[in-house]
């Protein structure tokens, strides 16, 4: 009896489909656009934004000009966005503002560029060209709308989306740490501690109030010692000094740093050799 049952379910759980379906073709074949068009927000009411998204992008061109024509661009944003068509959504959104840029979705369409770019960021480790546009198009928004309905969500995204590019440049800088004397990938002259230091300098410069700062200040200690020890003789005592002198800023900065006993270290081992050398 149970498996009848469900067979008895299965059947018409098919039916029920197989009618919906049947609907959604002959509502996306009709020629009566403001048919399609309220059968469009009905699906987006009842959260079917795929098939909304379709409908949506059928009958915008035939509401241009029309009562509905802001409200048809924004809910195909809208629908494109919560169906996680992301790339998609911010084109949308894009040119709604652009074509209505005192409408009635303006500041909620500004919002969502930046918004669905958001979404669309990959992690830290990958390309962050994505990230930069998402960054610009907050910044472009709380511009706009200084006084913005969501203006603290989009400065918390702006945090969120510069501790990915701050991760990524960790991520190279340990990169070029772990690569250590490995020349392989350096040109003429060029140096994978030397690529550590510079990308960490640079982020320390470019992000001064960063969380992950002292992990900067760790991978530039660590790559001027390792610089030292590696040194042609001539450079030994300079290189070895500048390491200590890192060290010692490292201590002051951070003096309860869990790699404080590490710097210490290291200065113990450059005043061996810089006495030798003196």
């Amino acid at each position: 009896m149970k498996n009848l049952s469900f067979i008895v379910i299965y059947i018409a759980s098919l039916c029920v489909f197989s009618s919906c379906a049947n609907e959604f073709n002959q509502v996306y074949k009709t020629t009566d656009f403001n048919y399609k068009y309220e059968y469009a927000k009905e699906c987006f009411l009842n959260k079917k934004y795929q098939r909304a998204s379709i409908l949506l992008q059928d009958v915008v061109v035939q509401q241009k000009g029309t009562d509905n024509a802001q409200e048809c661009l924004y809910m195909l944003g809208m629908a494109q966005y919560l169906n996680k068509e992301y790339d998609l959504a911010a084109q949308t959104f894009k040119k709604y503002y652009s074509s209505y840029p005192k409408g009635v979705y303006a500041e909620n369409a500004e919002f969502y560029i930046g918004q669905s770019l958001y979404m669309s960021t990959p992690e830290p480790r990958l390309d962050q060209t994505q990230t930069i546009a998402a960054i610009a198009a907050f910044q472009e928004y709380l511009d706009l709308f200084p006084d913005a309905n969501h203006k603290t969500e989009a400065q918390q995204r702006l945090f969120s989306l510069q501790d990915k590019l701050i991760k990524k440049e960790l991520y190279s800088a340990q990169l070029y740490f772990d690569l250590g004397t490995y020349f392989g990938n350096c040109g003429p002259g060029e140096n994978n501690y030397d690529a550590c230091i510079i990308t960490a300098q640079n982020a320390l410069k470019d992000y001064p109030y960063s969380a992950m700062r002292e992990d900067f200040a760790l991978l530039i200690m660590k790559s001027k010692y390792e610089l030292a020890t590696q040194s042609i003789e001539e450079k030994k005592l300079e290189r070895y000094q500048d390491a200590e002198d890192e060290c010692y800023g490292f201590i002051n900065e951070y003096p309860e740093s869990k790699s404080r006993t590490l710097a210490e270290k290291y200065i113990k081992k450059c005043q061996e050799i810089t006495k030798n050398k003196s």
